[in-house]
């Protein structure tokens, strides 16, 4: 255990925050988990979760129980303060810090002399000298770096995530980190703190060049999937299995296409790149492109079931996965939740929705006539259109011989 804190304050106990508070807990540093959402805390209390990843219950039980995680609604005095808050759009994808303003004023009348404060939320550049002028207007009795340099009062530093939903526990402590200090001071102080559980390496930078560098990681994939994307829309034009053609171009040593899908979501490919186009609207083409071609595939899809249900009076659709990728329960950004969505506004005919990964159908579709939360076996039996939208490993066996007397649209390839 480091003993350069005495404890650490976790604000956002979401995707990030939790596991991230629940990793330095089992190495012996007592957190304390910060959340608005009173459900989540009180789960959290329980030695519960309030989201899917797994392995986490069974370590959030175990430092619950040993005292060394607790939850509240409003922050407390720590020695470092972990922000995880979500940073979404506003208006026409302008990135929104409310969340980062909110926690950063939140924790400021706490803030002592040698605390650090460590942004974590994915961000547009720039954002971690704003979080440091928040702090700096609310506690002119303290100094920042921006002023103090590595003589400051308080380190700050930005340190982007870099985990896979589904991996989380394990990436956080294998994964490298880049800590993006304000000074080498900040980095430094930041190192100490990550190398209390992180056997991967501590990457030390500057804020901006670590800001850029977690937008760039997603932007370079979000390129890669609308090539894949653009290249089934081709493929099907040109009468050409796309799944096939691209396994037999990745059989060159030198090319690695991704997978195509229905589109792309979660709060990281489907955000981040737009931060740098809002930042550089005037550079980021290719960017902006390649969001363009991921933003429009879900309407490709919901063009070709309308296509088929028009063989039908009132056709029975199952659509199959609402998260944003398989075996998790996240629907930010899902382009799997916004098909099913325009298909339940349009009103085709009956609506079935399978999601194995949730317990109930979301309120955004469950105020639509005609759409019904079945199970898997329901859906496929009953369905005339069977749309697979996310590769589950549940969908995986499915009996073919029920498919075929069916529409099959397979966005995922899973079941070629």
């Amino acid at each position: 255990m480091s003993t350069e804190f005495a404890n650490v304050s976790v604000i956002g106990l979401g995707y990030i925050g939790l596991p991230t508070a629940a990793i330095l807990a089992t190495h012996g540093v007592p957190v304390i988990g910060v959340d608005i959402n009173q459900m989540a805390v009180d789960t959290i209390n329980a030695g519960k979760i309030h989201i899917v990843e797994p392995e986490l219950e069974a370590v959030v039980s175990g430092v619950v129980t040993a005292g060394k995680l607790r939850a509240t609604t409003k922050p407390e005095a720590a020695d470092a303060y972990i922000i995880a808050v979500p940073t979404p759009f506003k208006g026409d994808h302008e990135p929104d810090l409310g969340y980062v303003e909110a926690a950063s004023k939140s924790i400021a009348p706490l803030l002592k002399k040698g605390d650090l404060v460590i942004l974590e939320s994915t961000s547009p550049v720039g954002t971690t000298e704003q979080m440091t002028a928040w702090l700096a207007a609310a506690r002119p009795d303290l100094t920042f770096p921006t002023l103090g340099g590595d003589a400051a009062d308080i380190f700050v530093v930005y340190c982007p995530e870099r985990v896979l939903p589904g991996r989380v526990l394990h990436e956080l402590v294998e994964n490298d980190r880049i800590i993006g200090g304000m000074t080498p001071a900040c980095a430094e102080r930041a190192s100490a703190l990550y190398y209390t559980f992180l056997r991967g390496k501590c990457l030390l930078s500057d804020p901006r060049t670590a800001e850029m560098a977690k937008l760039t990681e997603n932007a370079f994939r979000d390129v890669n999937i609308a090539f894949a994307n653009e290249l089934s829309l081709i493929a099907e034009r040109l009468s050409i299995n796309v799944w096939d053609l691209i396994d037999l171009a990745n059989r060159h040593p030198r090319v690695n296409i991704l997978q195509p899908g229905p589109g792309v979501g979660g709060h990281c490919i489907a955000v981040d790149p737009w931060f740098i186009v809002h930042k550089t609207p005037d550079l980021a083409r290719m960017i902006h492109t390649a969001r363009k071609v991921n933003d429009e595939k879900p309407h490709y899809v919901i063009h070709r079931v309308e296509e088929h249900a028009k063989r039908f009076s009132k056709p029975v659709i199952a659509c199959l996965g609402l998260a944003y990728k398989p075996d998790i329960d996240d629907l930010r950004e899902s382009p799997s939740m916004e098909i099913a969505e325009h298909l339940a506004q349009k009103q085709l005919g009956e609506l079935l929705i399978v999601e194995p990964h949730v317990t109930a159908l979301p309120k955004n579709l469950a105020k639509y006539p005609g759409v019904e939360f079945v199970s898997f076996q329901t859906a496929v039996q009953r369905a005339d259109i069977v749309l697979l939208l996310v590769n589950h490993r549940q969908f995986r066996n499915v009996d073919r011989r029920l498919l075929m007397e069916k529409i099959v649209i397979d966005t995922r390839g899973m079941w070629r």
